[in-house]
């Protein structure tokens, strides 16, 4: 397993990957560009999950595409969606991020044939987190995320991770910790390293992933990686963040009439 620092380098998106970036992710598993959107944009996609957000809690929506969704509440008590899935099906300016043409260029850390998946695995999950005793979503356990296709009987092809971030963090807003080089990990380790979404400890290999609003960051799914609960309660503890996989191998599309995969059961454990 490949060893760092507590802090790496952040990049620069450019038209092209560069080697250095390039090699960067093949040995770390993962990578962190700054300004992928600007500031104007976070507004402006904040604003329209918020309007997705009315439309699911009014109309009582339990999933999309087969998929939960995942309620909580606010610091005032007001109902809330903490997780959406498919989201950028649910509005326009969701739907036109997807269509970025640097995507295209992020493919290239997937290998040939991969695709951006806005119509398969949950799409586009929109995570908001926020700390106070009202709340559902607070921390996720150490995972992969490769474990989903082992259980559902298929090929671990390779599937990235990539975060659009929309708050500034700091370690003790709690966030996404990985352990790097995880993804170049075997069968064994993949499945007994860590129990899976039950244990939360720090590792003395995890580091912590600091973006700042607007930031891309992109981590393999087979990296063994955790969402710290933020050490903050109150509105400052509140983060929201994108994400959406690039995968490979045969297509399929989720539907309305996609059923319910059975290891959704784990969200009751995401709290």
């Amino acid at each position: 397993m490949t060893k760092m620092g507590t802090s790496y380098p952040i990049f620069d998106l450019g038209e092209v990957l560069s080697y250095e970036q390039k090699h960067f992710f093949e040995e770390h598993g993962f990578i962190h560009f700054r300004d992928f959107i600007n500031q104007d944009a976070v507004k402006s996609i904040i604003s329209a999950s918020e309007e997705v957000q009315k439309q699911w809690v009014d109309n009582k929506v339990e999933k999309i595409n087969g998929i939960p969704v995942k309620y909580g509440k606010d610091l005032d008590g007001t109902p809330i969606v903490q997780r959406f899935a498919f989201i950028n099906k649910f509005h326009p300016v969701l739907h036109e991020l997807t269509l970025d043409p640097r995507f295209n260029i992020l493919l290239e850390l997937a290998g040939e044939n991969s695709r951006l998946s806005i119509n398969e695995k949950d799409g586009m999950v929109f995570n908001h987190y926020v700390n106070s005793e009202n709340s559902k979503f607070t921390k996720m356990g150490w995972h992969t995320d490769g474990l989903r296709d082992i259980f559902l009987g298929g090929k671990l092809n390779p599937m990235l991770n990539v975060g659009i971030h929309l708050s500034n963090l700091k370690p003790e807003n709690g966030g996404l910790r990985i352990i790097p080089g995880t993804h170049k990990q075997n069968l064994y380790q993949l499945l007994f390293r860590k129990r899976y979404f039950f244990d939360h400890n720090e590792d003395p290999n995890e580091i912590a992933i600091l973006p700042k609003a607007g930031d891309l960051t992109i981590h393999d799914g087979r990296l063994w990686h955790r969402v710290a609960k933020s050490n903050i309660v109150g509105e400052s503890s509140r983060r929201r963040v994108i994400y959406i996989p690039i995968i490979s191998g045969k297509y399929a599309p989720k539907t309305e009439n996609s059923p319910t995969a059975f290891y959704h059961r784990f969200v009751n454990l995401i709290k």
